[in-house]
């Protein structure tokens, strides 16, 4: 793929001339990341996978506004998300169906919301809850888990970086997505549980 070795910003720029392969290469590069700041404040994976696809989704439409100056691509992303994540929480809140709001619907700014008490003690518990879960993981699993949806790494840097082959890194992250959705679902209110799907 000719964006492989392209930059951040390169890559933005081509996604504003509507270039497919430039949006494929900037979602693996970011989308464990996309994807970890998501899970962190919403403890739902599948909730955090329809975000990630949500915050990808709004690159593609709004690549043409980025301005590297501003910030880059990382923190970019990172606000989108962390915004987007934030907001689906607030209409869940309200009892409105959140699969049903969409980004482009929903304000988003350059800096993250700032929490107030109530809601910031409860992002403190729910990552504590991701934290916990984490903990009780298998070294190995740990270790890939963390350097996918913490530092951001592809599958393959984290294949190279572990000196392990490809095939077994995917298959540590699987096993430890599995085993967190498990944890969590366990972990679940039976109030949370009841709620309208």
């Amino acid at each position: 793929m000719k964006y492989e070795r392209a930059d951040d910003t390169v890559l933005i720029r081509s996604i504003a001339q509507a270039e497919t392969a430039a949006l494929e290469e900037l979602y693996e590069r970011y989308h464990r990341f996309v994807f970890g700041i998501a899970l962190a404040i919403l403890t739902d994976p599948p909730a955090a996978e329809e975000v990630t696809l949500d915050v990808f989704v709004h690159v593609w439409r709004s690549a043409a506004g980025y301005h590297p100056e501003r910030a880059k691509v990382s923190t970019w992303l990172a606000a989108i998300t962390r915004n987007h994540a934030i907001d689906i929480l607030r209409w869940q809140r309200s009892r409105l169906d959140h699969k049903s709001v969409y980004l482009d619907e929903l304000p988003l700014q350059q800096e993250a919301h700032l929490p107030d008490p109530p809601e910031e003690a409860e992002s403190r518990l729910q990552k504590d809850r991701i934290r916990q879960a984490i903990a009780g993981l298998p070294p190995d699993q740990q270790e890939a888990l963390l350097l996918a949806y913490i530092k951001g790494y592809t599958q393959r840097q984290i294949a190279e970086k572990l000196g392990q082959p490809l095939g077994t890194i995917k298959t540590r992250i699987r096993l430890a997505m599995q085993k967190l959705r498990e944890t969590l679902a366990e972990e679940t209110p039976s109030s949370d549980k009841s709620k309208d799907r």
